[in-house]
């Protein structure tokens, strides 16, 4: 068969897609700068099976592909890594010592399409998890470390921080149910005032508590929001909550924005909640928080490696050069050049010419010589 046969393709599932070599070569080197990142940071490798026991616990449950097992048992497609890392923390690493820090990388599974994902119901990621330990020194160290990853692959990146238990103790201090309270998360969180009057009409809120819902869809910024967040805290936990992000901003590298009527995923996160953007790009980069592992506090985070290629490709290195080598010299000359050599598969200068100008391919090499090929 010669290069220049082709044959056809059959089409992929919905949400999934080929990755062609330009686009995988990006990724691998974004992936391996990363994980070179983390391993300087002290996060050790780990990685964890691509099929799991069903639990309808799981945050991912009901948008998982699941199959049967020839046993019987229900296995699903991993759909997030916390809860897989988490599962093999506390069967592999129950002692400690703790903090433990780990990163991970591969790829995941959702059977519905979100805009979240653009649209892919196989992705890939690469994160971190610090388990352990939930001061503000270490909340601080990942706000850094996703900072610092972002930057070392040409992304400045804008770091926005929330705290959505913030959101439900406020609702708590002022008198809301639980359910008036899990209705009012959405809306605050998509900081959408339209919903949050029709909600307080529908559970018969107060005016002074309608207001105190609108003002926290607004406690967006810089660290003068922290103040304003503070006049709002009257019980426990909303003071410290407040007095947690306090504690992170002093220990910050680099600007942060807090977005305190960030509510989203609520419950599933038990603390400090984090996003980074790229300039132009209305989806985040990286996503992370805090979470609970049985009693066992952890936080981490994930960034997706799709739309990182997407953001950074520009300012990745080129590809190496790549020459034709008419034999095994050339090719060893020149690799250690530092070019990407192809073997000659045939002696038909012909064949040869041609495969060149449809790869684009200006040298070939022969012993200890580059040529231009010929036109």
């Amino acid at each position: 068969m010669t290069f220049s046969a082709r044959l056809p393709g059959p089409a992929v599932p919905e949400g999934t897609r080929d990755v062609l070599p330009p686009e995988w070569q990006q990724r691998e080197h974004l992936r391996t700068r990363l994980a070179a990142e983390f391993a300087a940071w002290g996060y050790r490798g780990v990685d964890v099976p691509a099929l799991e026991f069903a639990d309808p616990g799981h945050p991912q449950d009901a948008r998982a592909f699941k199959l049967i097992d020839v046993g019987g048992e229900v296995l699903a497609l991993r759909g997030e890594f916390t809860t897989a890392v988490g599962r093999l923390v506390r069967s592999r690493f129950a002692g400690g010592p703790f903090p433990l820090r780990l990163q991970y990388g591969g790829r995941l599974w959702l059977r519905a399409l979100t805009s979240e994902l653009g649209r892919l119901r196989e992705f890939a990621q690469v994160g971190v998890e610090l388990i352990g330990v939930s001061t503000p020194q270490a909340d601080a160290e990942l706000l850094a470390l996703g900072r610092r990853a972002l930057e070392v692959v040409g992304v400045a990146p804008v770091m926005e921080v929330g705290y959505p238990g913030f959101v439900d103790a406020v609702l708590e201090d002022a008198g809301l149910s639980p359910a008036a309270r899990e209705a009012l998360h959405g809306a605050i969180d998509r900081k959408s005032g339209a919903d949050v009057d029709l909600l307080a009409a529908r559970h018969g809120l107060e005016a002074g508590v309608t207001r105190t819902l609108h003002t926290l869809t607004d406690l967006y910024g810089g660290p003068e929001v922290l103040a304003q967040a503070g006049e709002l805290a009257r019980g426990e936990r909303a003071r410290a909550a407040v007095a947690h992000l306090e504690a992170v901003a002093g220990r910050a590298e680099g600007a942060l924005l807090f977005d305190l009527g960030a509510s989203r995923r609520y419950g599933y996160y038990t603390g400090l909640t984090f996003r980074a953007y790229a300039p132009g790009l209305n989806q985040p980069l990286l996503g992370g928080g805090r979470y609970d592992l049985g009693g066992l506090p952890g936080a981490g985070f994930a960034i997706g490696l799709e739309r990182l290629t997407e953001v950074a490709a520009r300012g990745l290195p080129p590809e190496p050069e790549v020459v034709l080598a008419l034999d095994a010299a050339g090719a060893e000359y020149a690799r250690a050049a530092g070019l990407t050599a192809e073997l000659a598969w045939t002696d038909d200068r012909a064949e040869l010419l041609a495969y060149c100008g449809a790869r684009g391919i200006r040298r070939w090499a022969q012993g200890q010589t580059l040529t231009e090929v010929p036109a």
